[in-house]
């Protein structure tokens, strides 16, 4: 009994004090501490301008760019060994660059296409037309029948920094009008999937992914400084690595892309050999650095400018080589050291520009003015 009564009156306690907390009317509420106000009153923001000054800019650029900036889809015919040839459609991006229709975007994204299917910001869709190609720059124009449209500002790509904010506009995994934002990374040779090499490509970690692809690269003011071409990546997305071509590299061919549909590829018309400081040593030359002329290509632009090639047999190792020749030192100011150098001089020019080739000749230092040719062979 002196077991029981303790037992019993702590069921009654327990039981008191569960019936207090938890009814209320002959219905169960949570704990007294819980209420249901007749309204619920939150901290609201105070009113006055909700964007800083970088996010004004950002907002700035699309807004001024985004009418120029297309979606592009290009349907090749591929072999399924099944059914045979099948259609398969690709997306890419593009931007519009006059009010005569024509849009720059890359040659990889219209590559082998069939048709070629052009939708602008306002939803409208064009059928267009490929105006011309430059398959070693990654480049390409196609063009459209449409009224009212608004072309994108080309800037100069000249004195990229890194560091320097940069912004991308284009159509990733097809998700239309899409920026991101980042700044330039570096700016460096690579070498795209085809092989081909682009010189001075612009490295950005501003979003890229598929379908970004011919898209432009803009500024802070919103300018064009580059055409987003490729990814470093193994999963095939973004990884903060992302490459564009120089718009200086599409300024210099896009008349001829335009009105001839193929680029004039500029030649300097002559064959060399670089030289460092233990070549200039043993040929006695007057610099330690430059591109030695073994052979001016008769009748090319070297050639008709008064440039000369070697005139005395030597011996480059096994491989007999001609000396004697002028040193080029610079091309319109530019040192030439390697015959990189000389090519990336050449990607902006085309083939009827006249540039200034630093030289010494016996020693002699001569700035001679030459006309360049259009290269048949080589690029």
């Amino acid at each position: 009994m002196r077991v029981v009564r303790p037992l019993v009156l702590s069921v009654l306690i327990a039981g008191a004090f569960f019936y207090f907390t938890t009814h209320h009317n002959g219905s169960l509420h949570p704990a007294g501490w819980a209420s249901r106000p007749t309204n619920v009153e939150t901290t609201e923001a105070a009113g006055g301008d909700p964007f800083d000054a970088e996010e004004q800019n950002n907002i700035g650029v699309y807004r001024r760019n985004i009418a120029s900036v297309v979606n592009i889809t290009s349907r090749v015919m591929t072999y399924d060994f099944f059914y045979g040839l099948m259609p398969q459609d690709g997306q890419g991006t593009g931007f519009i660059i006059d009010k005569a229709g024509h849009i720059l975007t890359n040659y990889h994204v219209i590559q082998d296409a069939r048709e070629v299917w052009v939708t602008l910001h306002n939803r409208k869709k064009y059928r267009a037309t490929i105006v011309g190609t430059d398959r070693a720059h990654d480049l390409a124009i196609v063009q459209v029948k449409a009224t009212d449209l608004i072309p994108m500002t080309l800037g100069d790509s000249t004195n990229l920094q890194v560091g320097q904010k940069v912004y991308a506009i284009g159509n990733p995994f097809g998700l239309s009008g899409t920026l991101t934002r980042g700044i330039v990374s570096s700016i460096r040779q690579v070498e795209e999937p085809d092989g081909m090499v682009i010189e001075e490509a612009i490295q950005t970690d501003a979003s890229i992914n598929p379908g970004n692809s011919g898209g432009p690269l803009l500024n802070w003011h919103g300018e064009v400084i580059g055409i987003n071409t490729m990814i470093a990546s193994n999963v095939g997305q973004s990884a903060g690595i992302g490459f564009a071509i120089p718009i200086n590299t599409a300024k210099a061919v896009l008349n001829d892309l335009v009105t001839i549909g193929r680029v004039r590829r500029p030649a300097l018309g002559v064959r060399t050999i670089p030289i460092g400081g233990e070549l200039a040593t043993e040929m006695n030359l007057a610099a330690d650095y430059g591109l030695l002329i073994v052979q001016a290509i008769p009748g090319g632009a070297a050639d008709r400018a008064g440039l000369r090639g070697g005139s005395e047999r030597a011996y480059l190792g096994n491989i007999p080589i001609m000396i004697g020749g002028d040193l080029i030192v610079a091309v319109d100011g530019k040192k030439i050291e390697s015959q990189q150098d000389l090519a990336q001089v050449m990607n902006n020019h085309r083939a009827g520009d006249t540039v200034s080739v630093a030289i010494f000749r016996n020693k002699k230092k001569m700035n001679v003015s030459v006309v360049l040719g259009e290269a048949r062979e080589q690029v």
